[in-house]
């Protein structure tokens, strides 16, 4: 049997099918249980770290201790980009990542943290939820014998803080820059040296010289990081994550265990956690970008040439995975989906925007 086929038989029901199910009780209902989860971030990492841990907390709150998560984070079980192998292989119960670290086990993983020119993290939610995108998540992830759920969102990711200004698609050639995901793929196809460097190591690297520029999260993850101490060019709009999104991860048979309570409420949280870390990133971000400002900070604008090349690279590299048939078939939703929600949002939100801002302005 191929993959696709497999893809296609496979069990992918979310929790609340688990929740109606008339199967006896899994070997561990009874008890309490600490379930180990791993990260890809240092502790107290705004946005990212914060997701983590109120997936942690709710967890374990609302099963009254039936479950205590105990998260580890990166480097102290395993490393960062290490924890996809440590559930998969069960050395862990859990991990808390951005699946794009993963393309090396299926490039289709990109979807399910973000794609160049892609969905924004309400996009993403509508195709996730509403439109068979978790569904996909799971076909994929089950392969690996993972169970996985979104579980936060950082929203639009700028383009990032560069040691010097980019005038031209030109200048992209040689520079080293930390960018991960098929972003990094496609700055790689213009002739940067793209570096995949985990987030605790990004300051570090940026300021001893090792790499020219970095991307991260956003002006108030990015504040917390220090990286205006660096340097005081900052791209604010960037085309390689419009909507970044965070998964939770079980051990597929570690999540079989679980009882049907609890695997719908692991559902229940990490939707909660989803919709709670957009809004935080989203609440934060005016604030954080205005104090940064006021510290001499300059904000930047790609020019169009560098936009138009960024789009013909994203372009060449999807093209490139569509002779995979697990990733063409989620290309095909995601994409589907996208369409269906900008076509609105244009009519309705998108105009209504370009008034408002025109009317405030007058």
């Amino acid at each position: 049997m191929d993959r696709r086929s497999f893809l296609r038989t496979s069990t992918v029901g979310g929790a609340a099918a688990a929740a109606s199910t008339t199967l006896a009780a899994p070997l561990y209902a009874q008890g309490n249980r600490t379930l180990t989860m791993v990260t890809s971030v240092p502790d107290g990492f705004a946005i990212f770290d914060d997701a983590a841990q109120l997936a942690a907390d709710r967890i374990t709150a609302l099963t009254d201790g039936q479950l205590t998560i105990q998260k580890m984070p990166a480097g102290s079980l395993v490393g960062a980009f290490e924890v996809f192998d440590a559930v998969s292989s069960g050395q862990a119960d859990i991990y808390h990542s951005a699946d794009y670290y993963f393309l090396n086990q299926h490039p289709a993983f990109a979807f399910f943290t973000s794609v160049p020119f892609g969905m924004t993290g309400q996009e993403f939610a509508n195709w996730y939820y509403h439109r068979g995108g978790h569904e996909h998540h799971n076909n994929l992830a089950s392969l690996f014998n993972l169970r996985s759920f979104a579980c936060g969102c950082t929203a639009m990711q700028p383009g990032g803080w560069f040691n010097t200004e980019i005038n031209s698609a030109e200048d992209l050639q040689g520079l080293r820059f930390r960018m991960p995901g098929q972003g990094g793929q496609v700055l790689g196809r213009l002739g940067a040296s793209v570096q995949n460097i985990p987030g605790g190591e990004i300051y570090q690297a940026l300021s001893s010289g090792q790499i020219d520029g970095a991307e991260w999260i956003g002006p108030y993850a990015d504040e917390r990081m220090g990286f205006q101490e660096v340097t005081n060019l900052y791209y604010t709009s960037g085309f390689h994550e419009p909507g970044s999104v965070l998964t939770l991860s079980f051990n597929n048979d570690v999540f079989e265990s679980l009882t049907p309570q609890q695997q719908l409420l692991v559902d229940t949280v990490t939707r909660a956690v989803y919709a709670d870390n957009l809004s935080l990133t989203l609440a934060e971000n005016g604030a954080a970008l205005a104090r940064l400002q006021e510290a001499g900070v300059q904000t930047r604008e790609f020019p169009d040439d560098v936009w138009n090349a960024f789009g013909a690279a994203a372009a060449e590299v999807r093209e490139e995975n569509m002779g995979d048939p697990i990733y063409a078939e989620i290309a095909e939703s995601y994409f589907g989906s996208l369409a269906e929600s900008a076509s609105w949002f244009d009519l309705a939100d998108g105009n209504y925007m370009d008034q408002r801002n025109r009317v405030n302005a007058g």
